[in-house]
């Protein structure tokens, strides 16, 4: 396969790039028949007008001027932002009112297909694994993160294709439920991986408290949803202090949690979104976003507070508050990587 160096519409240098993406820059207006560049084993930079393998491509004529060509990874880690909370929310919103019944619709799927996969692993895992064991704390955690790094593999893909819908909403092109499952045909391996990893390292962050919780917060909650009324009045007092107890390992493994999942926040979208590999994904997510942490900290926040208000409003407001919050995030997202970033 023949690779090539392009000089972009920007005077920057790209590559190497295989012979198909060159195509899709001609036909994206990116290059034309003026563009220079260079076969890897070649020294110099020729006009694109002058390689054979381009001529059909360049045949109808390419428009000026030229659109650069995408970013690097180390372009987008070197830019500076700014970043409005209000801003995002306001746009997010914009983004909902305008699409409301696509992005509606991509979060059921979303929710749907997710709920069934779980489910169906936990089945799987009910059926093959002895009740005895599941009652062991110890092992019930370690089998709860085996389920959740299974479905990294259908998780990744799915949540990139859902992030890719708002992106497409957002700058004007279409998108339907085909979107969704994008990530499946695109980058399916790095979108798992990349997913995959941020399972593991928060999961084993989240481990102590997991534990904990396993063994004295739910063996009283099982014990109350076959109780009477009676004993469940005995056995709340147990409850509220068992949770109490708890509390304070769970402030500190979210801690850990909170930093390295907010530092991550992009990794999917970048993926899906600008092809990078997930190691190079997260690394971009984590140094633009620690460039500006508390701002994107506080949107989490909000968000996060946003879908509680909706789960309380009867579950139905969350019908609303939970692709808002996504919107919101999406234009933080093309506040920071799109090309209105500063």
């Amino acid at each position: 396969m023949a690779f090539y160096y392009i000089i972009g519409g920007d005077g920057k240098q790209y590559g190497p790039v295989t012979e198909a993406d060159v195509r899709q820059w001609i036909a994206e207006y990116r290059l034309n028949s003026q563009s220079l560049a260079k076969p890897e084993s070649d020294a110099e930079f020729r006009a694109l007008a002058q390689f054979p393998e381009f001529a059909e491509a360049l045949a109808g004529g390419i428009p000026e001027p030229i659109a650069p060509l995408p970013r690097s990874a180390a372009d987008y880690q070197a830019r500076d932002y700014e970043m409005d909370i209000m801003v995002c929310f306001s746009g997010g919103w914009q983004l909902l009112k305008n699409n409301f019944g696509m992005l509606l619709m991509s979060a059921i799927v979303l929710l749907a297909v997710s709920l069934v996969f779980f489910g169906f692993l936990g089945m799987i895992l009910a059926t093959i694994v002895p009740k005895n064991l599941l009652a062991i704390p110890l092992f019930k955690v370690g089998c709860n993160f085996l389920l959740s790094v299974a479905g990294a593999f259908i998780m990744g893909p799915l949540v990139g294709g859902f992030y890719l819908v708002f992106l497409r909403l957002k700058r004007g092109q279409p998108a339907d439920l085909s979107h969704l499952f994008a990530g499946f045909q695109n980058n399916f391996s790095q979108l798992s991986w990349g997913y995959l990893v941020v399972v593991l390292v928060t999961g084993l962050c989240m481990a102590p408290y997991s534990y904990v919780n396993t063994k004295q917060v739910e063996p009283l909650l099982l014990q109350m949803q076959s109780a009477q009324p009676t004993e469940v009045q005995t056995l709340l007092p147990q409850l509220l202090s068992a949770f109490a107890g708890t509390l304070p390992i769970l402030l500190l493994c979210l801690i850990p949690v909170t930093y390295l999942t907010v530092n991550w926040l992009f990794t999917q979208t970048l993926i899906i979104d600008k092809k990078m590999d997930f190691s190079t994904a997260m690394k971009t997510s984590w140094k633009c976003v620690s460039r500006h942490w508390w701002h994107v900290f506080g949107l989490v926040v909000f968000t996060g507070l946003l879908n509680v208000a909706g789960f309380c409003a009867c579950c139905v407001g969350l019908a609303v508050t939970f692709p808002l919050g996504i919107a919101a995030l999406m234009i933080a997202y093309e506040t920071i990587f799109g090309t209105e970033g500063n």
